[in-house]
């Protein structure tokens, strides 16, 4: 964060030829910039860049408010948030002023007031970009107060008249006057509460205890939506819709590379998960939006994947701490440890109640061999199928430290496809070596190549 500017007066901000600008024309100056200087100004959204982003960044120029429908885990917040990144860094407010007013542009009468009567020694603070933003959850115990405003009875207490603008205490999206508020999960606002958003979208009133109060508010107002509150836990108005100029709609990733990109940027790991470990919890979360099985209505939040990705992560320090290891290394087998606590993050269909267990392994296998055929695909594995089936047994589970699983291996001879495998999947230690060709025991198996016992705690292929 850099240093705010160093004026202090409405007077030094006009000597420095500050214009004041309306809200939408500083975010559309802004996103205009970066897209000539070729900034993104998305960062940390995957996935959206042919689809979403363009509908967003046409709804900004537009100057249209905008409202995001799409189920859970899509994203939708973090494309709000993004938004901050298009204001000023810096703006001039009038000190004190409850509204964050410019200092050229009044609205309040208590800022005109002291506007009319300091003229250029009007004092003027700095509001960072950060603070421009006000984010609410949309619940069915919101109420008017809280998002317009209401009477305050301390101020009436204090001699002031019942329609005296100054006894209002304003709320949330008078107070982001020149921001950005965001609503999220919009539906579940009590219709009564909706209405009392109209005006203030439209015609920018406030309607307070039956007393008008008309101020030019300079605010955008965004909001997301689940598709499916619209019958489930409720609706978005249609007055309210209506004054949405844009109505976009978001997806999960569309692409294997999105997926694993997201997992990676959320996911707080504890221990080393390779690449193709990532690879198979990502095809994973994708092979349960695309089950008949799986209620796709609610979705498979992305934060499925990032839970997932971070049990196994969790399951590796586990094994890597009881068995002295410097380094934990993921492995295959910290993937079941995933399923025993996720499953309850998936709704499925009507009729498949008390299937998870079932369903969630068999598209675990799958994702499992999906990945083992893209990433070792290509790689006889003749020697290593005839050792096993010669008598040579591979020893592996939670609590067998990396070590111990490659010592077991059987011995090739001169064949070097231990350190090919490790290669193909950019295995450095034994840790990682251990995680490779243990991928690669997985993929024989799920191939039907070579058997597999496993009582819980260990496994044996042979």
């Amino acid at each position: 964060m850099s240093v705010p500017p160093a004026i202090s007066t409405a007077g030094e901000l006009r000597a420095a030829g500050h214009e004041a600008r309306p809200l939408r024309a500083e975010l559309r100056a802004n996103l205009l910039a970066a897209l000539r200087e070729g900034r993104d100004p998305w960062p940390g959204l995957h996935g959206f860049a042919q689809t979403v982003i363009p509908q967003v960044e046409r709804a900004l120029l537009a100057g249209h408010d905008i409202v995001l429908l799409g189920e859970r885990g899509q994203g939708k917040t973090r494309l709000l948030r993004s938004l901050v990144g298009l204001l000023d860094e810096w703006t001039p407010v009038i000190d004190g002023s409850e509204l964050g007013e410019h200092p050229f542009e009044p609205i309040t009468v208590e800022s005109r007031r002291r506007a009319a009567e300091l003229g250029d020694a009007l004092p003027v603070t700095w509001r960072h970009r950060d603070e421009r933003y006000a984010e609410k959850l949309a619940t069915p115990d919101t109420s008017v107060a809280d998002l317009i405003g209401d009477v305050d009875p301390m101020r009436v207490a204090e001699g002031r008249r019942l329609g005296d603008p100054e006894t209002i205490h304003f709320g949330l999206i008078p107070r982001s006057h020149r921001g950005i508020v965001a609503i999220n999960e919009l539906p579940d606002l009590a219709e009564r509460i909706q209405v009392a958003m109209l005006n203030v979208m439209e015609e920018r009133d406030i309607q307070i205890r039956g007393y008008v109060l008309r101020l030019p508010l300079d605010v955008l107002v965004v909001a997301s939506a689940n598709p499916e509150d619209y019958t489930n836990r409720g609706r978005i108005i249609t007055p309210l819709k209506d004054r949405f100029g844009a109505e976009i709609r978001t997806h999960y990733p569309r692409e294997l590379a999105a997926e694993v990109a997201v997992i990676r940027q959320e996911a707080d790991l504890v221990a080393t998960v390779p690449d193709a470990l990532v690879e198979i919890v990502a095809r994973f979360t994708r092979g349960l939006r695309a089950s008949g099985s799986v209620d796709q209505r609610s979705g498979v939040s992305a934060r499925f994947s990032i839970a997932a990705a971070e049990t196994v992560a969790a399951a590796a320090l586990h094994r890597a701490s009881t068995q002295g290891e410097d380094h934990a290394v993921a492995r295959v087998v910290d993937l079941e440890a995933a399923l025993e606590v996720l499953r309850g993050k998936v709704e499925l269909e009507t009729g498949e109640e008390g299937r998870e267990r079932e369903i969630l392994g068999h598209l675990l296998r799958t994702a499992t061999a999906e990945t083992a055929r893209a990433r070792l695909g290509g790689i006889d594995m003749a020697v290593l199928v005839s050792a096993i089936e010669d008598g040579a047994m591979v020893t592996t589970g939670e609590q067998v430290s990396a070590r111990a699983f490659l010592d077991a291996l059987p011995v090739l001879g001169e064949s070097e496809l231990y350190d090919a495998i490790a290669e193909r999947l950019g295995a450095g230690d034994h840790g990682e070596r251990a995680s490779a060709v243990e991928l690669a025991l997985e993929g024989l198996y799920l191939a039907r190549r070579i058997s597999k016992d496993s009582d819980g705690s260990e496994t044996v292929y042979g």
